[in-house]
């Protein structure tokens, strides 16, 4: 199969405007593509498709894809660039359809923006189908032409990455539990000798005093397990790296605070925040990027037993705080309070953790964009700029002192963890409550909860856990070791 972009048309005229690898396979053809399409009726929307038989003996069948304005850029009201959306959305309607057809591979038309083409088809294609006896048939999407081969493999590269954060979220519970996930992100990094993965168990995570993250734990059957890697891609071992902190929760009933029954299933993706941080660092490995990364995983279940903690308990952080627990569904504040700790003793240049942390984030943003809070604005410049080229979007939030007043006036310890006014600014406040356990100049946390999966509103992905934002997360990366090279 071959994929084809063509562009909508400046003119009334509405010939087709296709791009340089349509004009090449159309002359090939003796313009018999474009006489077909001028009779089809008119030009094509963006993310249309046409789809024609039997024109050359290569490609029996092509698909011819509308990629929108042909000079489109970023888009300042929307925060993206809206040429790289059009190229992703138009490759991965096209290449879906030669799946549909069950041709084994397709060659794809870069479209002026080979990376932006290879992610839309890469991501595209992708559907968690492990556990079904009929899977979809595996469609292999390969360059059309040679011209822009570097920028293609490194579109695959970032798609892969967000694809593997796609299938540890959408695993069942009993599939990826915490030692599970830990193994297969180890099994990802076996292959780079400047990686070194180190799976903490619960002893460790004990002799390290993290009893918030351990009250969290101790209600499962599952022991928990704390993931660290090291990623050693800078020029000198000993600069300081960026670290990566995300929430671990494999399976969230909510714990003694239980969650009601209906959507509870899609709790096997509250490791969301782990996923995509452990995803974006095996990417960065495999794009060799030159500087250090620590990745921190916390990683257990939050179940209600006799053993879990309680409305009211008061459980010790690791720098000493003490925490009382209003509500044992606000667990990933607990475990990322221990992590953040930890994450202090690395001299890091950032700390930025991901975290599915609050339902109240999914009310205020939806699925458009990950909520950002930070107390560093070279940090957010870096993450926002990433995300207008990643199309992956990231919008910053508050994170004011008056949010902080909420968690920290507490009746029984020194911070509660949820905000006293329960469900106002519950976003804000669990980024309060994160911020307590912080001391470091560059630090953000993403809320990532309402990105979280996915129903029709990316184009690109199908329906299911979406993995967002680990293309985000390694653009800032790559920028972030640009920026130690000048």
């Amino acid at each position: 199969g071959l994929v084809l972009g063509v562009y909508s048309s400046e003119k009334d005229d509405g010939a087709a405007q296709f791009t340089s690898a349509g004009d090449a396979f159309d002359r090939l053809v003796s313009g018999k593509l474009r006489a077909l399409l001028s009779l089809c009726g008119p030009p094509l929307k963006k993310g249309k498709t046409r789809i024609f038989h039997g024109l050359h003996q290569d490609f029996p069948s092509v698909v011819v894809v509308g990629l929108g304005k042909k000079n489109a850029g970023i888009n300042e009201q929307e925060n993206w660039n809206e040429g790289k959306e059009n190229v992703r959305t138009a490759v991965a309607v096209g290449c879906r359809q030669i799946q549909d057809l069950e041709i084994p591979c397709v060659e794809v038309d870069p479209c002026g923006d080979a990376q932006a083409a290879a992610e839309g088809a890469v991501l595209g294609l992708h559907e968690y189908n492990e556990l079904k006896q009929k899977k979809k048939p595996v469609v292999t999407p390969q360059l059309h032409g040679s011209a822009e081969s570097e920028a293609w493999q490194k579109g695959v590269i970032y798609a892969e990455g967000q694809n593997l954060a796609r299938y540890l979220m959408e695993a069942p519970a009993n599939y990826m539990t915490p030692i599970k996930f830990a193994e297969h992100i180890e099994q990802k990094l076996r292959s780079f000798s400047n990686v070194k993965v180190h799976i903490r168990p619960e002893s460790w995570i004990t002799t390290q005093e993290m009893g918030a993250f351990l009250s969290v734990a101790k209600g499962s059957a599952e022991p928990p397990i704390f993931l660290e890697i090291h990623y050693s891609g800078g020029a000198d071992t000993n600069d300081s790296p960026l670290v990566f902190v995300g929430k671990g929760v494999t399976f969230d009933s909510g714990g003694i605070s239980l969650k009601p029954s209906s959507g509870m299933d899609a709790m096997r993706a509250d490791m969301g925040g782990a996923a995509t941080v452990c995803s974006a660092i095996v990417t960065a490995a495999a794009l060799n990027l030159p500087l250090n990364i620590i990745g921190l995983a916390p990683l257990c279940e939050n179940m209600p037993s006799g053993k879990a903690n309680k409305p009211g308990d008061v459980v010790r952080a690791k720098n000493g705080k003490t925490i009382q627990v209003d509500n044992t569904d606000a667990e990933g504040r607990l475990l990322l309070a221990d992590a953040l700790c930890y994450a202090h003793n690395f001299n890091a240049r950032a700390i930025v953790n991901a975290a599915t942390l609050t339902g109240a984030m999914d009310v205020a943003l939806g699925s458009a964009a990950a909520g950002v809070f930070t107390n560093s604005l070279w940090l957010w410049t870096h993450l926002y700029e990433a995300s207008i080229l990643t199309g992956d979007r990231v919008w910053r939030m508050p994170l004011f002192e008056h949010y902080t007043k909420q968690v920290t006036d507490c009746p029984l310890a020194d911070v509660s963890n949820i905000g006293k006014y329960s469900r106002a600014g519950g976003a804000c406040t669990a980024a309060a409550f994160l911020k307590e356990f912080v001391t470091a100049s560059h630090w953000a946390h993403l809320d990532i909860a309402g990105v979280m999966s996915n129903k029709d509103e990316v184009p690109y992905l199908r329906k299911g856990m979406a993995g967002r934002p680990t293309r985000t997360l390694v653009e800032f990366a790559a920028r972030l070791s640009q920026d130690s090279h000048n």
